[in-house]
């Protein structure tokens, strides 16, 4: 009966409405696996799919989940059913690159000029 009550079946509802999923999952599963499998399964044909884990967001009962964390962690008494499906909700949040980081933080040029006549 332990082994039953230490898996979680999981699927994963992206931006669109679609879902991945459902799979099962242990107790022990970190959130950063989890979301290396969301990485290997990512349909082929959706644009601006996830690069990296970093890209990947995880939002479960409303709470946004850590890498280091575990599912057994996460669980949450009051939206797991057991024998039932848990959904999460994942968010793309692509990384910005190092230039991109570096134009951000650049003070902005004042690009207006007077002419005086």
């Amino acid at each position: 009966m332990a082994g039953v009550q230490d898996q979680l079946e999981i699927k994963f509802r992206l931006t669109d409405g679609s879902d991945i999923g459902p799979k099962t999952f242990p107790a022990a599963t970190s959130v950063a696996t989890l979301k290396e499998s969301i990485l290997a399964q990512w349909p082929k044909e959706k644009e601006n799919g996830p690069k990296t884990v970093k890209d990947v967001k995880l939002i479960s009962a409303g709470k946004i989940l850590e890498n280091s964390r575990t599912l057994g962690d996460c669980r949450s008494p009051l939206c797991d059913i057991p024998g039932g499906v848990t959904t999460m909700h994942v968010v793309v949040q692509h990384q910005a690159s190092e230039k991109e980081k570096k134009a951000a933080n650049e003070p902005k040029q004042n690009k207006c000029s007077c002419v005086i006549l």
